[in-house]
């Protein structure tokens, strides 16, 4: 897992230990970034499955329940069938694009 930072936004990128480890590891870490957005890149491993998108769902309500954005990155797997309650999209400026969205409907009061 590496960790960077752009701004108020962190940028978590997962590599090689599967989602489930990486959610557990997000639990574990959140106190180091909950005042951030946050990116969690899917792009480098090889498929990920619904349930596995899914994993991150406690996590990501959490998040935005707290006034801040979360989302997940990832061109493997469908996002037609993704829930709407998460944010998933297959490239990292799409997030950076949701991200600054969501800032301006929080500066609205949306």
């Amino acid at each position: 897992m590496i960790i960077d930072k752009d701004g108020n936004t962190t940028i978590i990128t997962q590599e090689k230990a599967s989602v489930v480890e990486l959610v557990k590891k997000l639990d574990t870490l959140y106190e180091r970034f909950r005042n951030n957005n946050i990116i969690v890149n899917l792009t480098t491993l090889d498929k990920v499955t619904l349930p596995e998108i899914v994993e991150f769902l406690q996590l990501s309500n959490k998040h935005r329940s707290a006034k801040h954005s979360f989302v997940i990155v990832t061109n493997k797997t469908n996002l037609n069938e993704t829930p709407d309650e998460i944010v998933v999209v297959p490239t990292l400026q799409e997030a950076y694009d949701i991200i600054e969205m969501e800032d301006i409907e929080r500066d609205l009061g949306f």
